[in-house]
Formats: structure tokens, C-alpha cells, sequence
């Protein structure tokens, strides 16, 4: 059974409360008296159950719109790291049509120059090497990672670090012994 009730405190909104279907025959036996088990009682007793299901109603709101929330910051951070992913791959594409009469190997650091005719190239000569009788214009230095990818030379020691602290971590997990749970300690350590 369903009562709408007008919260005193809300004058403008209206809450619906129900109520528990009443029966004279409850599982087949007559009440003795179906009015002391059917009624309403006091109204006070109707606007606060009606203010009980309104504040679950609010409560309902809040908690939806804080989940929600923290997935729209999440989707963001990926859209973002989505976004640093193809930046990358496009640099690392780009770089590695860059013109270059020497055999690139993985660990070793590269130079980047670009001709007036526009190509751009890569040579083991730095800029300080060359001094000032550099025949182009200096476009950056990078080093080849192992897995192929390219990393600005002043990206360098943060790279290192982030690569030396997975290997800590992968050869702290092949070494401990079976948990439930993942295990990251020693992941700052």
C-alpha cells in the first residue's frame, strides 16, 4: 500500500512511502481484529518513515554520484595516458625513420641533426663533439631503450630508475613465497 507524504521540511517535495500489504486472513486464519493490525496510526509516524526513505533516497544520490565521480577522474587519467601513448609512438616511429648510416643497438644514446634539406638524421657526434663547427642545426639526443622505444636523454635517469625499481620488484616476486594476496613490499624499499 502506498501513501504519499509531504515532508514538513520539504514542502515542495513529496515522498512516497509503502507500506506492507494488510490482510483480514493472514496465512488463512481471521484476525480477531484486522483494524489493530490494518491501521495507518499516527501521522507523525507516516512523514517519519517518508523522512527515512527520503534521506535513503539522498544517501542512494551521494553515494552514486561519488562513485561516479572517481570513474570520471579515472577515465580522464586514462584518456590522458592514452593520449602520452600515442604521443610516444609517433616520436619513437619518427625516430626510427630518422636517416642513419650506423647499425642502432639498444642502450646506446644518439644524436638528432636536421639538414637544410629537411631531413633529419641521427649521428654518435654530440653537439659538444662537434663544437662549434656542428654542421646542423641540433634537434635532441635520445637513447635506444631495450625494448625499442626512445627516451630523451634528460628522460633518461628517470627511466633508468623506473626500470631498476620493475626488476626489483620482479625478482623480489619470483623469490617469495606463495601469498593470497599480491605482496608489494620492498616497492620503495
Amino acid at each position: 500500500m502506498d501513501r504519499t507524504v509531504t515532508l514538513p521540511s520539504q514542502p515542495d517535495k513529496t515522498t512516497t512511502v509503502t507500506l506492507v500489504e494488510s490482510s483480514s486472513t493472514p496465512s488463512g486464519l481471521e484476525l480477531v481484529s484486522s483494524y489493530q493490525t490494518n491501521r495507518v496510526g499516527d501521522p507523525t509516524d507516516l512523514v517519519a518513515l517518508a523522512e527515512q526513505v527520503q534521506k535513503g533516497d539522498d544517501f542512494v544520490k551521494a553515494n552514486a554520484c561519488n562513485k561516479l565521480t572517481v570513474i570520471a577522474d579515472q577515465i580522464r587519467y586514462l584518456q590522458e595516458q592514452a593520449r602520452k601513448v600515442l604521443e610516444e609512438a609517433k616520436r619513437d616511429a619518427e625516430l626510427h625513420h630518422a636517416a642513419c648510416n650506423i647499425l642502432k643497438k639498444p642502450g646506446n644514446v644518439y644524436h638528432l641533426y636536421q639538414r637544410p634539406s629537411g631531413q633529419k638524421y641521427f649521428s654518435i657526434i654530440s653537439p659538444k663533439e662537434w663544437g662549434p663547427s656542428c654542421p646542423h642545426p641540433f634537434l635532441g639526443t635520445f637513447k635506444l631503450q631495450q625494448d625499442m622505444s626512445w627516451t630523451p636523454v634528460d628522460e633518461v635517469e628517470k627511466r633508468d630508475a623506473q626500470m631498476a625499481l620493475m626488476d626489483k620488484l620482479l625478482r623480489q616476486q619470483t623469490t617469495l613465497p606463495q601469498h593470497t594476496r599480491t605482496n608489494f613490499k620492498g616497492l620503495t624499499e
